[in-house]
């Protein structure tokens, strides 16, 4: 048997490449290289032909080995994929006597007919070069031909970022043929889900493969209708890195803050000081965390909402102490005129002079607040008085209710500002963080 062989095996090797014409049906046994024992095997074929050319379609079956998802890139919206692709078809005109096949060279596809597959949506793709090369071609007697190949690609994926990084891509890889139509070409897994080996084993670095699935769809064009393979996976990112990299900084930010509640409003150079860093730091991290995705920033993330929540809190704690430091101002301004004369006369004088600028400086600010042009004075007024007019009755209910308002949202003590904050910002903040992560982790 190895003797009857052995020919075959040497016209692998000292076939010519010419490509014949289209046109002559040139064939390999005109050239006096006819395989011993497969007489007829090359008579009449032609490359160009497709099988079964005018005839029922070919029936392409595919199955895929994926090597590996070495990239998964947010900004350009894409991943890169190594896969073995192998499809098979059965070609009449190789049919030859026996029951066995052969693995021939692969310089023997210039000869013969391929399918036209291309891979749906790639960017770049390229097959493998090595010394043996990347290719492979098997024969079977009953024609069945089986073409293999290892190609990278890189193919485009459209991502919902809205929930990063806690958020799941599904991405495709599709395959379809370029020229041959469902009349001349239709496309089939080779074995359902089981066609698709080696994303099982699979591991990335920041995403985890959670399913996978094979799918049969028809694609349409204004060409015709064509057969596509899809594979669909989806991926789901890995937060821990980000939980360690952004969420824990920027909480421990916001607790940093809170420090300040148990500081006393006379140590403005520590309370301020706090405020201050809490805020820049924040600022930094928000920035440093949108570089990393700076062609993406047109999308509102879920790390930017985190982000942006943690900033309102500290600027919320900056804000609440000069808030309670300007009332605890206005209520000692408000105390001097009550205190006692002082034994010393130089500080007599300097209380009168301060009570002065200060009672003058309130009686110049009451003055300035009007609405629609109505003074406000801190006494209320009797309107009910007969002598007075409709309009100054107008203006006196309006001041009046004016007073009620104002007095409604003056601070009477300024050092609960800080007892209801030390309860209250933890408690919102807590209560931010469960809708927070319910809302972006289960819906």
């Amino acid at each position: 048997m190895f003797c009857r062989c052995f020919p075959f095996f040497g016209l692998c090797l000292f076939l010519p490449t010419q490509r014949s014409s289209l046109g002559h049906g040139s064939s390999l046994q005109d050239r006096g290289t006819s395989l011993p024992g497969f007489e007829s095997l090359t008579p009449g074929y032609n490359k160009y032909l497709r099988p079964n050319f005018g005839g029922e379609p070919v029936q392409i079956a595919m199955s895929l080995d994926v090597a590996s998802i070495s990239s998964v890139s947010e900004s350009d919206m894409d991943f890169t994929a190594t896969v073995s692709l192998r499809q098979r078809w059965t070609d009449p005109r190789l049919v030859f006597h026996g029951n066995r096949s052969f693995t021939l060279d692969a310089r023997l596809l210039e000869l013969l007919w391929l399918p036209d597959t291309y891979i749906v949506g790639s960017k770049s793709s390229f097959l493998h070069d090595g010394p043996a090369g990347s290719r492979l071609l098997r024969l079977f007697s009953n024609g069945t031909v089986l073409y293999a190949s290892r190609i990278t690609t890189t193919v485009a994926c459209n991502m919902d970022l809205s929930k990063y990084p806690m958020d799941t891509q599904t991405c495709r890889l599709q395959l379809e043929s370029w020229g041959y139509d469902e009349s001349d070409v239709t496309f089939s897994w080779l074995g359902g889900s089981s066609s698709v080996r080696g994303l099982d084993e699979l591991r990335l670095a920041r995403f985890r493969l959670q399913r996978y699935r094979t799918l049969l769809a028809s694609s349409q064009h204004d060409t015709g209708s064509y057969s596509r393979l899809i594979l669909q996976f989806e991926l789901r990112r890995n937060v821990l890195y980000f939980i360690l990299e952004t969420y824990v900084p920027s909480t421990l930010l916001v607790m940093l803050s809170w420090v300040s509640f148990w500081i006393t409003l006379d140590s403005v150079p520590a309370r301020t000081c706090i405020g201050v860093t809490t805020v820049l730091s924040m600022t930094t991290l928000m920035i440093s965390s949108r570089s990393s995705l700076s062609k993406t920033n047109c999308f509102i993330k879920a790390i930017d909402v985190y982000l942006g929540i943690c900033f309102s809190f500290i600027f919320g704690a900056l804000v609440e102490y000069a808030v309670a430091h300007y009332s605890s101002s206005q209520k000692c301004a408000a105390k001097v005129p009550q205190e006692g004369p002082a034994n010393d006369l130089t500080e007599e004088m300097e209380e009168v002079n301060i009570t002065n600028i200060l009672n003058n400086s309130i009686t110049s600010y009451k003055q300035k607040i009007s609405f629609t042009s109505i003074e406000i004075s801190s006494d209320n007024v009797n309107c009910s008085d007969l002598t007075m007019k409709s309009h100054e009755k107008i203006k006196c209910v309006l001041r009046n209710k004016m007073h009620r308002i104002i007095g409604y949202f003056t601070i009477q003590n300024p050092g609960n500002v800080d007892h209801y904050s030390k309860l209250l910002f933890p408690l919102f903040f807590m209560v931010i963080n469960v809708f927070y992560w319910t809302y972006y982790l289960y819906f």
